[in-house]
């Protein structure tokens, strides 16, 4: 499938995509150009606090905005508002030192002038030196909006939607048209807001200091008309988007819950298997908040009750979570991370699914005939000279690469860090040699890979179970029979299937999970 055709298909999400993408980044450069604007006038009147605050303007622009979301999310939590003070941070700078530079530079006989004839300083201000400065601090506000196209793609990652969300599940599916779907409408997008600010910028800019050439008075008028017409037109727009939006927010029910999941495919089917089967079964309203990152998000969000739910591994909170050694009793896994979550977080576990999505060790049929790869204890003498490209969480958890290396007794040549689906595409390449995978991972089966078996019985059980938020139970228990339910129907088998049809037919999560539910007579159609 091309760019076109899935755009075509999907173009009701792409459409909603975009306007949400539209809408965080008109609130964040809106906020930014309120902050940085009278920041930049402070700061030209009290010189001496300049370089303190451009400098700490700076240092935020230095730090990766992965790094600052990260950073954020504990204080802040998931969906829009970090996403939005991120980027409202980034966009600082330019507006900042534009609005510095451009008051500062004035001619001083201008303001001499103006003192001469008898204006306060406010009326200096207001009526000379914000209007000369105009040009310069709508060329950073510029900067500042088209860069803020480009950034806010990060907001999907922690369940703020936007086009990011095409890009990162793209990525995680190894679906090109997906991702292209996603970053041509942010590419586009971007141009737009570049125009659209251009245009204030020389509307805002003195005729006499415009270089006008043979255009007349008549004809500059007209274009400046034109001008005026196109940009209270597109503002018209934004406060309809805006409206939209608020009354939609204001019109939901009030008995609706949340629910989350993480960034791969499994992930993105099993929200919408839960949120489709509660949505039939009670009369519960279902937000889906798809794609929130690794672990730690999901956990976080969680506990801060950004979220009400989410499907979790048993190995994972073992392990992970509460720190626990692996260990591959399966019934002694599950009632220890029951108990814990309970005790120390205030969090229920419901029944375990019938799927275990443990870790394995893959390879490519070449890379197995050649070292005669069979289990994981056959890669002991040839270990030295491989090289493992694994997802940066198991590279550094102890029931990943850290306790198996403890375990088996070797160690890899290399070991590197690749998210998502990317490592599949690195192993079939031949750029690695290992990749860890899931058992259920519908990329196996794409890329017809070799899984080494678990000789030594290192990994834990990573059965999947729903675990929910302080006090959710007590507000809608009817939520337990119904995902219980849908546990008992959910074997390793299924899921390999399902995934299979996410990752190498391009079907879309949210549809594969509704029909299948309606197949098996779980859901109404």
């Amino acid at each position: 499938m091309n760019v076109f055709q899935y755009m075509t298909r999907n173009s009701e999400q792409v459409l909603r995509l975009t306007l949400e993408h539209i809408e965080l980044t008109a609130i964040a450069v809106g906020l930014a150009v309120l902050i940085g604007v009278p920041l930049g006038i402070l700061i030209s009147y009290f010189r001496k606090a300049s370089k303190s605050v451009v400098g700490g303007a700076n240092i935020v622009q230095a730090i990766p905005s992965m790094a600052l979301l990260g950073l954020a999310i504990p204080l802040l939590g998931i969906g829009s508002v970090p996403a939005v003070v991120i980027v409202i941070l980034y966009s600082l700078l330019p507006i900042i030192k534009n609005t510095y530079t451009g008051i500062t530079s004035l001619d001083k006989g201008t303001l001499e002038a103006a003192k001469a004839i008898g204006l306060t300083k406010s009326q200096v201000l207001l009526k000379v030196q914000i209007p000369l400065a105009l040009p310069v601090i709508m060329a950073g506000v510029r900067i500042s909006a088209v860069t803020a196209v480009g950034l806010m793609t990060m907001a999907a990652f922690i369940g703020a939607g936007g086009l990011g969300f095409l890009i990162f599940s793209g990525i995680s599916t190894t679906n090109n048209a997906q991702i292209l779907a996603g970053a041509i409408p942010s590419a586009l997008l971007a141009l737009v807001v570049d125009m659209l600010f251009s245009t204030v910028e020389k509307l805002v800019t003195p005729i006499s200091l415009q270089q006008t050439g043979n255009t007349t008075k008549v004809q500059l008028k007209r274009s400046r008309s034109v001008q005026k017409g196109l940009l209270a037109a597109t503002a018209a727009v934004l406060v309809l988007l805006f409206g939209i939006t608020a009354i939609g927010n204001a019109g939901q029910s009030k008995d609706s819950i949340t629910i989350g999941g993480k960034d791969f495919t499994e992930q993105f089917i099993v929200t919408h298997l839960m949120a489709d089967m509660i949505e039939d079964r009670t009369d519960l309203r279902v937000i889906r908040k798809e794609n929130l990152g690794g672990t730690q998000v999901a956990f976080n969000a969680l506990k801060n009750a950004d979220i009400d739910l989410y499907l979790e591994y048993t190995g994972t909170i073992y392990g992970d979570t509460l720190g626990y050694s692996p260990n591959s009793d399966m019934d002694e896994v599950y009632d220890t991370s029951k108990a814990d979550l309970k005790e120390k977080y205030d969090i229920d576990a419901l029944k375990q699914f019938s799927f275990n999505n443990t870790y394995v060790l893959s390879v490519t049929e070449e890379t197995a005939e050649k070292y005669g790869l069979e289990k994981i204890s056959d890669l002991a003498p040839v270990a030295d000279d491989l090289k493992i490209g694994a997802v940066l969480e198991f590279l550094n958890r102890e029931d990943g690469v850290v306790g198996l290396k403890k375990h088996y007794g070797f160690s890899f040549g290399e070991e590197i860090g690749i998210n998502g689906a990317n490592r599949y595409l690195a192993l079939t390449n031949g750029e690695t040699d290992v990749t860890d995978a899931f058992s259920t991972d519908g990329l196996l089966k794409k890329f017809n890979l070799v899984m080494l078996e678990d000789d030594q019985n290192f990994f834990p059980p990573y059965f999947a179970v729903p675990i929910l938020r302080s006090g959710l139970l007590e507000e809608y228990p009817e939520i337990a029979p119904v995902l219980d339910e849908l546990g008992t129907v959910l074997t390793n088998e299924i899921m390999i299937d399902l995934n299979y049809r996410v990752d190498e037919l391009q079907e879309q999560p949210r549809k594969v999970a509704h029909d299948f539910l309606v197949e098996q007579g779980l859901i109404r159609n």
